[in-house]
């Protein structure tokens, strides 16, 4: 039973990374991400079913389309391994449950926005906003189902208002800073919209926390693509801090507590 359950969050999870290569392509561009269904860029025939199996139908046609022969980039499989992976993680650690639901829901549109802000440098507002609406809707879920209903609604919903808040200041503040001290732009709007996302999923404490991680591992890859005339978005590392942040900030925070004020 406990293999048949990994399989079938594995198998979901690739699934969802099938549609998130379809939005990562789609949206930048302006395309429906429903219509027309998924075709080959080259010859634009249509794939079938059973082209389209997560992971396993890119290894089934070789790398290449069924029909023209193109190659098919190496990136679908890889994004749709990643994703499964990502929800056997989060299913292993919070089992079946809303926290299971809301953070599958989360990291695909954390893994989603930084696949788009590698390709194309932004953000869209559709995915940060809609992830900030989901966030406190998440956040409201947890509060209704937790015992002591109408005070654990009012905690959770301040949780997520007081994390987006937060992360919109944060990283207005350090717009505005970087600008002055360097003269021109520091940070993209659309990185203080994604910090206010994670910060109405985390919360204000687990926002700081995913941030400074970020920060840590952007100055680490930004020195190196500095030196090579090479710019680097944001996106990714605030998406990377995050994920830090759900599978072991917890553990993080109470080992810096222990640290410094036991």
């Amino acid at each position: 039973m406990f293999v048949w359950a990994n399989i079938i969050v594995f198998a979901l999870g690739a699934s969802i990374g099938s549609f998130i290569n379809v939005v990562v392509y789609r949206l930048p561009a302006g395309l429906s991400i429903l219509f027309p269904p998924s075709r080959c860029p080259h010859c634009l025939n249509q794939l079938q079913p059973y082209d389209n199996i997560p992971v396993l139908g890119w290894f089934l046609l070789k790398g290449r389309c069924r029909y023209c022969r193109s190659h098919i980039s190496l990136r679908y499989p890889v994004v749709e391994a990643i994703t499964g992976f990502l929800f056997l993680a989060i299913f292993g650690i919070f089992s079946l449950s809303l926290q299971t639901v809301g953070y599958w829901v989360f990291c695909s549109w954390l893994l989603t926005l930084s696949l788009i802000d590698m390709d194309t440098m932004t953000l869209p507002n559709s995915l940060t906003q809609s992830g900030l609406v989901l966030g406190m809707l998440f956040q409201t879920l947890v509060g209704l189902l937790s015992g002591n209903r109408e005070a654990q609604l009012a905690t959770h919903l301040m949780t997520g208002i007081s994390g987006a808040v937060l992360g919109l200041w944060l990283f207005g503040a350090i717009a505005t800073v970087g600008s002055v001290v360097f003269g021109k732009t520091a940070m993209g709007g659309g990185d203080a919209k994604l910090a206010a996302m994670m910060g109405a999923w985390l919360g204000w404490k687990y926002l700081l926390l995913a941030v400074l991680i970020a920060c840590f591992a952007g100055a680490l890859v930004g020195g190196c693509a500095q030196k090579w005339g090479q710019k680097i978005p944001f996106g990714p590392f605030l998406a990377l801090g995050s994920l830090i942040a759900v599978f072991s900030g917890e553990k993080i925070l109470y080992a810096y507590m222990q640290l410094f004020f036991h």
